[in-house]
């Protein structure tokens, strides 16, 4: 947790010791009464907390607000629903990467029940999200969409840009060698990989197959290298 994430609503009231918040700066910052830690508000400013109380039941903090970090990068990753435990990891890393927009798909070769976790319903998905901006030093987190049709997603992603899909099948180059635009739609398949009628539809949506490489990776490692592997040639690494 190298920044310290609240959301608007909890600001200018105490937080409780059992939250792992509080956890982190008593325990592992090592704060007290008196100190101070960077801390901001979800996808608002940065600031500088001072720890101003500390009790058996709560702490409190008091925050100086600077400025909010730069945008997010110009990049949506749309990605095959994954079983929960690999969406986690997704909704994480990848928001620790910097993209604006994830969305999660129903895709043919994936259980249809993997979007009705409780992953999804009971809104576990943002706190994902948090610990991933906190792990990168800002409080910007993407904009978020579960459980549509591939088909409407890639209908409602702009029509400028790169749109590129990894494929292990039907790959036309690499991802290491393909130009991309300022503006990127990255789509990523479920964990048995796209059906061939998405392939069509991907080609038909104007997306060009790409690989990132002769190893199959998991979902989870290849959001990683892609986005990674995007983010260079965009000039972002």
């Amino acid at each position: 947790m190298n920044v310290v994430l609240f959301e608007p609503e909890e600001v200018g009231r105490p937080l409780a010791r059992s939250d792992a918040r509080a956890v982190h700066i008593l325990e592992v910052l090592r704060r007290g009464a008196g100190d101070e830690l960077d801390a901001g508000l979800v996808n608002g400013p940065m600031a500088r907390a001072t720890l101003t109380a500390v009790n058996q039941r709560e702490i409190c903090l008091t925050f100086k607000w600077g400025n909010p970090p730069p945008p997010l990068d110009p990049i949506t990753l749309i990605v095959g629903m994954p079983r929960p435990q690999t969406a986690r990891k997704v909704l994480e890393e990848a928001t620790s990467l910097g993209v604006a927009a994830l969305h999660f798909v129903a895709a043919g070769k994936a259980e249809g029940g993997y979007g009705r976790s409780k992953l999804w319903s009971s809104g576990e998905w943002r706190r994902h999200l948090i610990a991933g901006a906190s792990q990168a030093f800002t409080t910007r987190i993407p904009s978020v969409v579960w459980g549509d049709t591939l088909e409407s997603t890639l209908g409602s992603q702009p029509a400028v840009g790169t749109r590129l899909a990894l494929d292990n099948y039907e790959y036309a180059d690499a991802l290491s060698r393909v130009d991309v635009q300022a503006t990127v739609v990255l789509c990523i398949g479920a964990e048995r990989g796209w059906s061939g009628r998405e392939r069509d539809l991907l080609r038909a949506s104007g997306f060009t197959l790409v690989h990132a490489g002769p190893r199959v990776l998991r979902v989870e490692t290849v959001c990683v290298v892609a986005l990674a592997l995007v983010r260079s040639r965009l000039g972002l690494m």
